[in-house]
């Protein structure tokens, strides 16, 4: 199955030589798992020509917010309403996240409790999954037609599922420990307070539960292309 990866943001200039790219990080994750990319630097305004062009699209996490004046915005948030229309799956995270929320009607806005950074536990129906942070934008209130399929004290809306055809997360799985230390080391300082770093800095030797999100996302992906009822029913579980 192509997935169509549409770019956000990318990763630090600092970091980028040694650990890649946003695309890179999720073709890492989902490797060997019966799909196949194309990338597509939204944010650069390359877009798909149609919401048909792949089977499925994922988007990426940015440093931009979703409610700010950048010119790739409200195409994307076009195309991902005709990708809904379409009944063409879509994954958002983080910033993908957010910004399919703003396009369906839900509300998305930078969180007066400040700053999720690094090793971070949400209850996903009543498993506890460890994934990732980097935000401090949330969806404050979540679309009619999303459903919550995982939350935290900090982050209410941290997983929701738009029936079958879109699934959204806002954590990163696709950050590994090294790329979270970088972060804190290149963008944490003077915006992300040091007492916060230095507590997810203690945390980012836990074992985290990428794989199981990758499972998921990858099962999302491809249970929407054999059957549209199963895909859903397997992320409720």
């Amino acid at each position: 199955m192509q997935i169509g990866i549409l770019q956000t943001g990318a990763s630090p200039d600092a970091l980028r030589a040694d650990m890649g790219d946003y695309p890179d990080f999720f073709e890492r994750l989902l490797a060997d798992r019966g799909l196949t990319f194309r990338r597509f630097h939204v944010e650069a305004m390359e877009f798909p020509k149609d919401v048909h062009d792949c089977e499925g699209w994922l988007i990426t996490g940015s440093r931009h917010g979703a409610y700010e004046d950048h010119p790739f915005i409200k195409p994307l948030e076009a195309f991902i309403r005709q990708a809904y229309a379409a009944q063409v799956p879509v994954v958002g995270i983080c910033f993908g996240h957010q910004i399919i929320a703003q396009a369906m009607g839900g509300k998305v806005e930078r969180y007066a409790g400040g700053w999720s950074v690094g090793p971070t536990d949400y209850d996903f129906n009543g498993e506890k999954i460890t994934l990732n942070a980097w935000h401090r934008d949330q969806v404050t209130e979540k679309p009619a037609a999303a459903e919550v399929v995982a939350t935290n004290e900090f982050c209410t809306n941290a997983a929701l599922l738009y029936d079958d055809r879109m699934f959204t997360v806002q954590a990163h799985p696709e950050f590994r420990p090294e790329f979270v230390d970088g972060l804190m080391r290149t963008r944490g300082p003077g915006l992300v307070p040091d007492e916060l770093m230095a507590q997810a800095r203690a945390r980012l030797a836990d074992p985290l539960d990428d794989q199981t999100m990758a499972g998921r996302i990858a099962a999302f992906f491809l249970n929407h292309q054999n059957t549209r009822s199963s895909g859903a029913e397997k992320l409720r579980a």
